[in-house]
Order: C-alpha cells, then structure tokens, then sequence
C-alpha cells in the first residue's frame, strides 16, 4: 500500500505530508518485532494486477430469527451480518432478519445484543444454497466499572487510550484520519507489562482516509513486548461523501489501500497469479539476523498452498518463514520512522509471514480463517485497522 506523500489522498484535498515518526489483518496474530526488521530490497517494477481478483459468482439470501434463550422473546434490533463485510442488518420487532446477496464461499455470521453473548456462526455457502437460521442468545451480565466520569478522564487512562489507538488503528497515515467516536466503552488493564482492552459495546470507528464507517465488536485484545493481538468483526458502512471530489479521493485511497496488502496477496496466490500481481516470494529459516536466518531461497507463491485452489477453504502450509516482497509500490515515507531505522533509502514493501500452529485454512476472500492462524511482520504489521477495506472489496 502506498500512502506517501503525493500519493495519499489527504480528506482535504492536499497531499500527506509525513504524519507519523515512527502495527495485518485483524483476523491475525500480529507481531510488531518488524522494528528491528529492516527491508532488504530497493527495486520498483511496474507489473500488471490480474482481473481475476473481481468478485463474483452466485449468491445466496440468509434469513432467520434471533431471540432471548431464556425467555423465548423476539430479540429486535439485533446486529446480524458478515463478519468484515458491509452486509449486515438489524432483526425486526418479530426477531427476524433477511441478508441478501450473500456471494458462495466460506463466511462468519455473526449475532450481537447488547446484555447477550455473541453467535458466530461458520458458513459454507454453495450455489443454490436455501439457509435458514434460529439464533438464541444467552443473556449476560454487562459489568460497568465503578468509577465516575472525572475518572475516565484521568492521565492514567488516556495514556492507555493513546496506545492502544497506535497498536489498533496503526501509525500510517490513513490512521491519522481514523478516530474511534465512542472511546468511553473502552477499560484497559496493564499487568506485568502487558496492556489488555476490553469494550463494553461496538467500537465505532470513522475512517476519512478510506471513507468507512466501522462497528467493531472487539472480542480481545492483548500487547505484550512487541507483540500485538486482536480479535473481533468488522462491520463496514460506506460513508456519504460530502461532494464529487471526495468521492474520488475514497476512490483512489481504497485502491491504494488494497494494492500490495495481505488480502491482494492471498488472492493473487489463489488465482495463481503472484508474480504478476508484483510480488516476489522467498523462503526462510527464521527471522532474525544471524546468517542462519538471513539465507533465503526463491519459493514460488503457488507453492504456499494445499489443495484444490477452487474450493471454498484452502490450506496455507508451508515451513519457516516466507518473505513477501511487493514491486509495485515504495513503502510509506513513514514506515522507516516506525521500525526505527534512520537514513534509508525508499524501498519497496517487505513483509514476512509464518504459521502459528500449523496448516491453517484461507478462504476464496483471501481471509485466514482462525484469527490467530499467521502472524505477520513488516509491512503487512504496518498496515492495520486505518487501512482495512471489506472483504467484498476489490478494485474496478
């Protein structure tokens, strides 16, 4: 993703200078060791992307009813959508709800209530598919901390808030125009070191770089070190541009936003056409800087995967540690700042990738499908929630 300045599109319409001095998807594992990585390659080439990644196909309608497990009592205004999608809506006075125009493949439904435990539902749509659901929420007790508005306005706290927007929104400069509107359903804890989030309610993020607004049902997050996690589901919804040129400018900033991210690059190596996407794949011991771990060797992309490339899920399996390396773009003026590293030449985008635990499963959108499957370094751990787009997203 390029976000340089003369490239990013400012909101208002000038360029982005550098906003930051200084963490993939958020379905991931991310790790923030990429400070003390540093890109090896300073090559540009401009290739062609395929029109293969376009979606289409058939789809399908989801319909359904949400209410109280207890009670039996039609649950209205339930959440009920597709987990980093736009498609969503809210169950009606009898519970019930109707997604339309869901395309085939594997999905994460998810149903959320306010005083009820979340649903999430694996879904493996085919053509012709007829799905009917019956959700029954489990009541929960909602804890709300014993402290007064003056407290959450204390030094401690904002401090806290500041971190956690620079682990969770990111550091480059989209992240700049992204603020979340309803901090105050945020309680962080820091033991030993660590600093955990909690909300009790959606987060609600404004995106003006990309022109979204997001409801993010955050599940858990953890800092640790330099290590970062998170997870949760996105719900996205376009913003109305104020004019034309606005418009463009989400436009040009999406397309930005998804050229060499780890969405383009899973779909690329699913339609088996990396290399000509621009990106360059090589295989590694380890991460680190011992001459052990710096050896590497040409891996072709197709290779990272296991299985019938059309089928719903497909297997990423593959040993070590893989480095992803995308031509087409210079990485962001800013990223130097955010590993640390003073007095360097523009490079091109450098990432890494390793399995967590294994073979783990990658569906048709190019999504992982256990959240913690992949950790992730580089740049793919630069680019966080200020660059994601939904997942039915791909450029014109």
């Amino acid at each position: 993703m390029d976000l340089s300045p003369g490239s990013f599109v400012h909101p208002e319409g000038v360029p982005l200078a550098c906003l930051a001095d200084s963490f993939s998807p958020a379905y991931v594992l991310l790790a923030v060791r990429a400070r003390v990585l540093l890109l090896l390659f300073a090559v540009w080439f401009q290739v062609g992307v395929p029109g293969v990644l376009a979606q289409g196909g058939a789809s399908v309608t989801l319909s359904g009813v949400v209410a109280d497990s207890v009670s039996g009592m039609p649950l209205e205004g339930a959440t009920v959508f597709i987990a980093g999608s736009m498609m969503g809506t809210v169950a009606n006075a009898e519970g019930r709800f109707t997604l339309s125009n869901v395309p085939e493949g594997a999905h994460r439904l998810y149903v959320s209530m306010l005083g009820y435990e979340p649903v999430r539902k694996e879904l493996l749509i085919r053509r012709g598919d007829e799905l009917t659901f019956s959700f029954r929420l489990k009541p929960t007790l909602v804890e709300i901390p014993e402290v007064v508005v003056s407290d959450r306005e204390n030094r401690r706290w904002r401090k806290r808030l500041e971190k956690f927007e620079r682990l969770f929104i990111g550091e480059s400069p989209a992240a700049a125009f992204t603020e979340i509107e309803n901090p105050y359903v945020l309680d962080f804890e820091s033991p030993r070191w660590r600093l955990i989030a909690r909300a009790s309610a959606p987060l609600i993020i404004t995106n003006r770089a990309l022109g979204y607004r997001v409801r993010f049902f955050l599940k858990e997050f953890e800092a640790r070190g330099t290590l970062v996690r998170y997870d949760g589901e996105p719900l996205f919804e376009p913003l109305e541009p104020a004019n034309a040129e606005e418009a463009m400018r989400w436009k040009e900033n999406r397309r930005r936003a998804f050229y060499g991210s780890f969405r383009h690059f899973m779909l690329s190596v699913l339609a088996d056409s990396a290399h000509e996407a621009g990106f360059r794949t090589y295989g590694r011991h380890a991460i680190g800087f011992d001459h052990w771990s710096m050896e590497k060797y040409p891996m072709p992309a197709k290779y990272l995967l296991d299985g019938d490339r059309d089928a719903p899920e497909v297997e990423l399996d593959f040993n070590g540690v893989v480095e992803i390396v995308y031509l087409n773009e210079p990485e962001d003026k800013s990223f130097p700042n955010w590993i640390a590293a003073r007095r360097r030449a523009d490079r091109v985008q450098t990432s890494w990738i390793e399995l967590t635990d294994g073979p783990t499963a990658v569906d048709q959108a190019g999504e992982v499908v256990d959240p913690y499957g992949v950790t992730v370094y580089g740049y793919f751990a630069f680019e966080r929630v200020a660059d994601q787009l939904p997942k039915e997203y791909r450029p014109e």
